[in-house]
């Protein structure tokens, strides 16, 4: 199943659930800062859109209250922005790079631990390329 397109709420809905893990709508809605807290009905709206994306589902009731999960992964989450930031960019991660360097953000350890990822990865292509 391909992974849905989440806005910025949803984003900050589904991070309630990833760190606070199955959450009703009241407590996803206290999740918010309170001088950035959507009203409750905005809330819940925006939960019932993630159930019929199939990114959170119900898992039980409590009283009146429905308590939901989240099905769709912070990592697959965050792949699925990255792609589609990379789209933006033509595909190109240069720009990306470029930008984290230039802010400060990407440090020397950084780059060494991508380079360990490149080489594992490479290693693994040659050897599945020497199965065949």
């Amino acid at each position: 199943m391909a992974h849905p397109r989440l806005s910025r709420l949803e984003l900050h809905i589904m991070n309630a659930l990833w760190t606070g893990g199955a959450l009703s709508v009241r407590e996803i809605q206290e999740a918010f800062p309170e001088r950035d807290r959507p009203a409750y009905t905005t809330v819940q709206t925006m939960v019932y859109r993630l159930e019929s994306k199939q990114a959170i589902r119900r898992t039980r009731k409590i009283g009146n209250a429905h308590i939901f999960e989240a099905v769709v992964s912070r990592s697959a989450a965050q792949r699925r922005l990255i792609d589609e930031m990379l789209d933006f960019f033509g595909g190109s991660s240069q720009p990306v790079v470029a930008h984290l360097i230039e802010s400060g953000s990407l440090t020397l350890e950084d780059v060494k631990e991508a380079e360990q990822t490149l080489k594992k990865l490479q290693a693994e292509k040659s050897k599945t390329r020497g199965a065949r």
